[in-house]
């Protein structure tokens, strides 16, 4: 019994310790480098690439300076890891406005280019990186290119298609695919540059006149209004 109290009081005299502190809330699962290249978005959209920096990335994840520096080795591989994600989405959209015609090559094939030029007037900025000297897209990492490939890929392979269907002419489709692809993307950043108002009428609408034209080239006679 004795025993017992001294070991009870033994317990009671033990020193309390101080509850440790709440650590702060660790990023898994590549939730950093998500945080980093929303942050990194934002700056891009609001200060463009000249103020997107590693350390501004960081203060708008709301991370240490040195945290970005578990994924990307500088400010170049930031900025191409934004560009690829770019791409991606580009490739996505496209590829969704493709499908919702129903199969339809014509309709398909101008419906992907009115995608490539909504994307790229509602992302300007980051329309801007994904063709701009600062992404590398040749210099950069492998993953960046095929990103590029797969949407250029895309639109290669529409035109493929409806050269089987008769309703595009004969010809290399990389050739016609590239052809294409310069009309578009020419639009494109007439368009994001402020250099081709659209005045009072609708995107779509301007777009799909000027689009039209490009059909005519590849077919020899307009698609049907």
């Amino acid at each position: 019994m004795a025993r017992r109290e001294a070991v009870g009081a033994g317990a009671r005299r033990k020193p309390r310790t101080a509850a440790a502190p709440d650590k702060p809330k660790a990023y898994h699962h590549g939730n950093l480098r998500r945080a980093l290249l929303d942050g990194a978005l934002r700056l891009l959209e609001t200060k463009g690439v000249a103020g997107l920096t590693l350390r501004a990335a960081a203060r708008a994840a709301g991370v240490s300076q040195a945290a970005p520096y578990r994924h990307f080795a500088d400010k170049g591989a930031l900025l191409a890891a934004v560009a690829e994600e770019g791409f991606r989405a580009l490739t996505a959209a496209t590829r969704a406005a493709m499908r919702a015609q129903s199969g339809d090559r014509v309709t398909g094939f101008r419906a992907h280019g009115l995608a490539y030029i909504r994307y790229a007037v509602e992302h300007p900025a980051r329309f801007r990186l994904m063709f701009g000297r600062e992404s590398s897209l040749h210099a950069g990492p492998a993953s960046l290119r095929q990103a590029a490939n797969e949407t250029f890929a895309l639109l290669v392979a529409g035109i493929a298609g409806g050269q089987k269907l008769g309703v595009i002419r004969a010809g290399d489709p990389t050739e016609l695919a590239l052809a294409s692809w310069s009309m578009v993307h020419g639009l494109s950043a007439l368009l994001v540059d402020g250099q081709l108002p659209v005045g009072e009428e609708s995107l779509d609408a301007f777009a799909s006149r000027v689009l039209r034209y490009l059909y005519i080239g590849l077919h020899g006679q307009p698609p049907a209004p």
